[in-house]
């Protein structure tokens, strides 16, 4: 296993052996749902190698990979918080080639990547199948929004506070990024404004995780939850 031992470890594995326990049989949908910097993705990948460490097939799958093309993102102006938020994601995409073949389960196959950010064009489909007992996580954001609201079995919502979500985004493209109100992050954060009054994630999701240090996610119980 190559998630180590400690905090972190015991806490996913909680929520893996969580899910099983009420998910264990069938094609089971799990999101990770956050904020960019909010650390989704490593959160879904540690997740995934846990249900395979106890035998159980995972397979993942990032929102980021289902992109629009740009000029099909220009609805509410360019690198704007409502673009950002109404037009990114190719919402009848991830449905048509990804969730509803993989819910069907059988030999249906399913592709987990449909859209290639750097060249802004799609991928060839690579097509995957899976057993009858399975789980597809999916990690990004937005996850709970009107349009994807129902499909999971079980949802998870990573929260960070904006300045270190920010940093981290920072970290990895290094420019202005560290400060939540840097011009470069305004259509990031107004996104997410406008997701959490529309959508309400915390109250949807069923497991809070505070992940402002990586390496102890704590999970968080409040009374939405």
């Amino acid at each position: 296993m190559n998630l180590a031992p400690g905090p972190r470890r015991d806490l996913v594995r909680a929520l893996a052996s969580e899910i099983l326990h009420n998910y264990g049989h069938g094609r089971t949908l799990i999101a990770v749902d956050g904020a960019d910097g909010s650390g989704t993705k490593q959160f879904a990948d540690d997740l995934a190698e846990l249900f395979r460490f106890f035998g159980h097939a995972a397979f993942r799958a990032s929102i980021n990979d289902f992109y629009r093309t740009w000029s099909e993102r220009d609805g509410h102006g360019r690198d704007t918080g409502a673009s950002y938020y109404h037009d990114t994601i190719d919402y009848s995409l991830l449905r048509r080639v990804l969730i509803d073949p993989y819910r069907m389960g059988g030999s249906t196959g399913f592709v987990t990547a449909g859209f290639d950010r750097m060249s802004n064009t799609g991928f060839e489909p690579t097509w995957e199948s899976g057993p009858p007992d399975a789980v597809l996580i999916v990690d990004g954001v937005f996850l709970n929004r009107p349009e994807m609201r129902g499909l999971w079995h079980y949802s998870l919502l990573l929260q960070v506070p904006d300045e270190v979500a920010f940093a981290r985004l920072d970290a990895a493209s290094p420019g202005d990024g560290s400060a939540p109100a840097a011009v470069s992050n305004a259509a990031l954060r107004e996104a997410q404004e406008l997701y959490v009054a529309e959508s309400s994630p915390e109250a949807a999701a069923m497991a809070l995780i505070d992940n402002s240090d990586p390496r102890h996610p704590r999970r968080v119980f409040a009374d939405t939850c």
